[in-house]
Parts: C-alpha cells; structure tokens; sequence
C-alpha cells in the first residue's frame, strides 16, 4: 500500500511539473508574441503634411496621396526609400490646377501600383471644376501611360477612395465610399472601369453591403459627427487575393468584411439582385480604413478607433491586432512594398481636423509613416 500511496505522489509530482512547465511555455510564447509585434512596428518616416495612401516605384520608393482632407497644395509626393527626400509626383507641374486644360491632379486619395510600373492615382476631382479620373503614371520611363475618365459612373455624393488594380481581368475596381459634398454613405458603390475600352459602370450602389452601418466611429470617447450627425462612411477599404480570385471589401463603418468572385463582379450580364445573391459576408472587423492582403489570405486592415492595424486570420477568420502605435493617429493607407517585404502604414489624424473640433485644426507634425513585416509574405501591389 506505502509502494501504491508512494507511485501516486510521483506520478502527482512530475504531472504537476509538467503542466508547470507548459504554463511557462505559453506565458513565454505569449511574451515573445507581444514582443515580436511591438519589435516589427517601426517608424519609417516622419513629415509635415497628413498622408493618405501609400503606393510604390518600380524600385520599391514610396509615392502616396497627401490626404485631401487637410487640402494640400501638393496632391501626391515621392519619397526616396533610402534618403527620405519628398519631391511632387509625378512632378510640379500635375500638381499644379489651370484653367487652361484638365491635366493635373485635383483631390487625390486612393494610389495603387501594378506590376508593370505604373502608379495610378484616383483623382476624385472635387475641389476643382474637372472631371473625375485615374491617372497613370509609369515610373520605368517616368512617362503618362493612360488617363481613364470616370465621370460617368459618379453620382452628386460619390467618393471614389482606393481600388484593386486587376491586370488579370483588365479592369480597376474602386470602392466609392458614397459622402462627397456631404453625402452619408447611402450613394456608395463600385465604380468598375475596363481598362480595354475605357467604359464605366456603377454597381451595388446603397446595398446593404457597400452602405455604412449605424455604428459611428468612436475615438478615445469621442464620437466623430458632422453638424452634429454621426460621420458615416461607406464602401471603403478593399483588396484582392493573389490570383484576383476574389474582392474583399468593407465599409469602413460596418462590422463586416464581404467578400465577391471577381468575375461575378465584372460580369455585366448580371442583374443587381443575381450579383447581391453572390456575396459573402466573410468576417467581423473593427471600423476600418484601408486594406491589403498576403498570400496566404490574411487580411490587413487599418483599425481607425484604436491606433493599429488589425488582422484577419486566414485560418479561422478571427480577428486579431498585428500593429500597433500610439502615434499611429487615424491608420488610413496599408499597402505591401514587394521589394523590401514590408506593410507600410500612414498615419491621416483625420479626427483632428477641424470639421470634428469645432473649427480648430487639433492635427499636428510630425505625420507618421510606420512599416511592418506581414505574418507571411504579402501580395505585391496591394
């Protein structure tokens, strides 16, 4: 019986060693977890004018949108990746608004390269009398490749933000957030522009997918609203898988991302009512801004409310935060630089602006440009 009573109390023992020691390795595994992720966020850049969204050269320097909220004098900059230098892009003179012709850049916001070179540019057109269009910019021979109007798939309230430059389908595909000239979101939509013909069409204008939800953004107890009504943004943040199998998209008011074949999306043979049959409510998400993706389908996204970039995990569609920073002052932009592996991330301090404080402009300089490693290897051009 002393033997039996003797077995028990070591077997007791080692157990209790053991679930010891795994409790130490999952607190140390939770640690390093924490540590690896405050270690990848990293400062890249600091600069005196708000930054929108963040494309690249051929060679991996930065181009990216002054944001339009703040009305820069200069729409859209190049920065040298290595010595910081910012010089306007594509130069001086398509940053600077004529009445003698309609090419320079108006109101930019939404930059996106592709894999031959060439940055486009969204220009909403809003703050002179032009018309809408995306511009292309091709940075191997520093020349105009394409202009490609839009105006015919805009409406009064359009806001056309970012897009999924598909050089697979030949088409781009542009998320209208719906609150321009104080639109609340109701009018957002897909605004899809064959890059064969040129032609445009509007999708999905109001559905339930594209228009924003009654969940207000909400930042350090401060509900962000207009005359006193909650700002409510529509069709927003959007990217695609590496094969552009699919479109994921959200607004950035909204609780879900949803995701559509591309090739339901494109297909103009479908009515409205067959195209909304075709989506997919993918996950839940924070209130968001902009969006990107790696190759193995987790999705990034930057969380508005909270300082951070948040995640969905491919594997379980949880949500989860990969980067954060208390300088990371209204996330906007997130987008992969495929030569040097890093997610880059601007930093708008939207809500500083004076149409949420009163009239009093609370932004301040420095604006930052942070940067992080991806969990797996991002997709180019996203």
């Amino acid at each position: 019986m002393k033997n039996y009573l003797y077995i028990i109390v070591v077997i007791a023992f080692f157990s209790c060693k053991q679930n010891t020691k795994q409790k130490e390795t999952t607190t140390d595994e939770a640690s390093q977890t924490m540590h690896f992720r405050e270690k990848e966020i990293e400062t890249f850049a600091t600069v005196n004018e708000a930054v929108g969204n963040i494309s690249f050269t051929v060679n991996g320097d930065l181009v990216y949108s002054h944001h339009p909220f703040f009305e820069p004098k200069i729409r859209v900059v190049k920065m040298n990746k290595e010595t910081k230098q910012i010089e306007p892009f594509p130069n001086l003179d398509w940053n600077t608004p004529r009445e003698s012709d309609e090419n320079y850049l108006s109101n930019v916001l939404g930059v996106r390269n592709d894999e031959n070179g060439i940055v486009w540019m969204i220009d909403m057109a809003q703050r002179n009398t032009i018309k809408p269009k995306i511009v292309g910019w091709n940075t191997k021979k520093d020349t105009l490749e394409k202009i490609y109007y839009i105006d015919k798939s805009t409406v009064e309230h359009s806001q056309p933000n970012d897009m999924v430059v598909d050089t697979k389908h030949k088409a781009f595909i542009i998320a209208d957030e719906g609150i321009g000239k104080g639109g609340n979101g109701n009018a957002a939509a897909f605004i899809i522009v064959d890059m064969n013909t040129g032609t445009t069409r509007r999708v999905l204008e109001g559905h339930k997918t594209t228009k924003p939800e009654n969940n207000p953004t909400v930042i350090n107890g401060k509900k962000l609203a207009v005359n006193g009504n909650a700002l409510l943004v529509g069709n927003d943040g959007i990217t695609s898988d590496k094969d552009f199998e699919w479109i994921y998209y959200a607004p950035l008011n909204g609780t879900k991302i949803y995701r559509i074949k591309t090739i339901d999306l494109l297909n103009e043979s479908l009515l409205e009512g067959e195209l909304s049959a075709k989506i997919e409510t993918y996950s839940e998400k924070p209130n968001n801004g902009g969006m990107s993706i790696d190759k193995d389908r987790n999705i990034y996204m930057t969380a508005v409310e909270s300082n951070s970039v948040a995640v969905v995990f491919a594997k379980d569609r949880s949500v989860g935060t990969i980067a954060k920073n208390p300088n990371m002052v209204w996330p906007d932009g997130v987008s992969y630089n495929h030569i040097d592996g890093f997610m880059y991330v601007s930093a708008a301090q939207v809500n500083r602006g004076a149409i949420f404080n009163n009239g009093e402009n609370k932004a301040s300089q420095p604006f930052y440009i942070f940067r992080f490693k991806p969990i797996t290897e991002g997709v180019p051009f996203r």
